[in-house]
């Protein structure tokens, strides 16, 4: 299954480990992994309007985008459900 998160992103949702909220407060902790992953070249901001709203954490990858974090995860993980 694959994952749209906004501006044209798609990712496969098994890469997914985390889907975080990034409205504010932000905490600290969070925002240590966003800083990491920047530091490491594995931040990909997706929003281009800077209004990011969720963290995708992907086993390489981390990405900052426009979509809230309730609709991102609804999104990736409700095929689980149905089954």
């Amino acid at each position: 299954m694959y994952v749209h998160l906004g501006n044209n992103y798609i990712i496969s949702g098994e890469k997914i480990v985390a889907v975080l909220n990034y409205q504010s407060p932000v905490s600290a902790d969070l925002r240590e992994i966003v800083d990491i992953a920047r530091l490491e070249n594995k931040l990909i901001n997706i929003s281009d309007s800077g209004k990011e709203k969720a963290v995708i954490v992907c086993d390489d990858k981390v990405y900052l985008s426009p979509i809230s974090s309730i609709t991102l995860y609804k999104r990736a993980f409700n095929h689980y459900k149905e089954g």
